[in-house]
């Protein structure tokens, strides 16, 4: 009895450990999003979360369509902003590279482009219950320290429709894109680290950035 008693505790102590670690996790990688980004609403965090499992979310069927759509956005803009390149989420599975990597010469357009595609292409996300379940946690964690955000109810309202109907990926706020104008494409971490990463130094990597392309 004594042994199947401490067996359980045992079990117990671990199950409380990993839900610690997944707590701890999802409010470091909000802290680290509104630390970067303080304008961000619960939409913005919904997809930094959202990107994490699914990555950009859609398949790329047509390659030439999406490397003439990043040729347009790069030509679009002068101004940098945030961040080279930053984890997406509480695991970490993917990065946001900015496109100013390309626009400043120190990654190839080439070397970007195949990476990205590559990041999309090969990866399958959990399905629409799974996330849902997930979703919910990481809000219940959010909301004791977030709930007074803009538009938070009203966001988080949204979200819960939205997964009810089974639209998984979300959109900037239009407060982020007014603040931030965001300029990037989501690259599996593994392909960042070994591709893109050595082209960008490890102390520059997640370093913010700001100015104007030349």
């Amino acid at each position: 009895m004594k042994h199947y008693l401490a067996l359980a505790l045992l079990a117990g102590l671990l199950m409380s450990c990993r839900a610690t670690g997944f707590e701890t996790a999802v409010r470091d990688a909000a802290d680290r999003q509104l630390s970067v980004y303080p304008e961000s609403t619960l939409r913005d965090l919904y997809k930094n979360f959202f990107q994490d499992r699914f990555g950009p979310g859609h398949l790329i069927s047509d390659t030439a369509a999406a490397g003439n759509y990043l040729r347009k956005e790069l030509a679009s803009y002068t101004r940098m902003e945030g961040a080279m390149a930053e984890p997406t989420g509480w695991e970490g599975n993917f990065y946001r590279v900015n496109l100013s990597v390309i626009k400043m010469g120190l990654v190839p357009y080439s070397v970007y482009f195949d990476a990205f595609v590559r990041s999309v292409n090969g990866h399958r996300g959990p399905s629409l219950k799974e996330w849902k379940r997930q979703w919910e946690a990481i809000e219940a964690i959010l909301r004791p320290v977030y709930a007074g955000l803009p538009g938070y109810e009203q966001d988080r309202k949204a979200i819960e429709e939205n997964l009810r109907r089974g639209v998984y990926q979300g959109d900037h706020s239009e407060r982020f894109e007014a603040h931030y104008a965001p300029h990037y494409r989501i690259l599996a971490r593994e392909i960042y680290e070994k591709e893109i990463l050595p082209f960008l130094g490890a102390s520059q990597a997640d370093q913010p950035r700001g100015g104007t392309a030349e």
